[in-house]
């Protein structure tokens, strides 16, 4: 069997040309992942400081609705106390002389007057802690919208470390997957655009302890006089 000397040299050239283009991609995807993953952290960052200042608005809208609430009771004890003092001096003024009638009187319309502004600051004192409810729930919106782009850009940086690990290409675009969903989620937050997945973000937040428990197996430990091991 003749070998032609040009075959032996041609394959000797072949390896390292496949070994170079395998390097090469190699190199092109490890430079996207890098390149994403820079950019992902950035917007990240970015998202982050938004949503911290969201949290405090939070804070500051759940303080300042406990605070307002605590007034609005204090304003209703206030008016029921008037209201008691007036029922009170109109049944003492009944048995009292008609001379000391109109000394009632002034001390009813007092009190009556005290309930009236009570009952007014009262009400005005309830849209406020309504309106401070109102304003937590629309920043709790935009808080969720955060939450979900925090979640989906990590699962998206992660996939995307076992996409440099495995040098899988089809990872990478499964990653982008993720990646989109955050950025949308992020933007919404940074935007305020009204994009919110109520059934996604209901699942995540939900409070099982609230549930009442279903099909539950209650396990009583009776005593037996003459217990016996099973």
């Amino acid at each position: 069997m003749d070998i032609n000397p040009i075959d032996l040299v041609e394959d000797e050239n072949d390896e390292p040309e496949t070994s170079a283009n395998r390097e090469k991609r190699k190199s092109r995807l490890n430079s996207a992942v890098a390149i994403t993953v820079a950019l992902l952290a950035t917007f990240i960052g970015i998202c982050k400081v938004k949503d911290d200042n969201l949290v405090q608005a939070m804070q500051q809208a759940q303080a300042n609705k406990i605070d307002d609430w605590a007034l609005y009771q204090a304003r209703n004890i206030r008016e029921e106390i008037a209201k008691s003092n007036v029922v009170q001096l109109k049944l003492q003024s009944i048995s009292q002389p008609s001379a000391v009638r109109a000394d009632y009187e002034k001390q009813i319309a007092a009190y009556q007057l005290i309930a009236d502004k009570e009952e007014q600051k009262k009400q005005e004192q309830k849209l406020v802690a309504e309106k401070d409810q109102t304003t937590y729930d629309q920043l709790n919106y935009h808080d969720d919208q955060f939450d979900l782009a925090d979640a989906s850009l990590s699962l998206s940086v992660s996939l995307f470390a076992i996409t440099s690990l495995s040098q899988k290409r089809w990872l990478f675009y499964a990653a982008l997957v993720p990646t989109i969903f955050g950025l949308i989620m992020g933007l919404s937050g940074l935007l305020n655009w009204q994009l919110h997945p109520d059934a996604l973000t209901k699942l995540l937040s939900e409070n099982f302890l609230e549930k009442p428990a279903k099909n539950k197996i209650v396990l009583s430990i009776c005593t037996f006089p003459n217990p016996k091991v099973f």
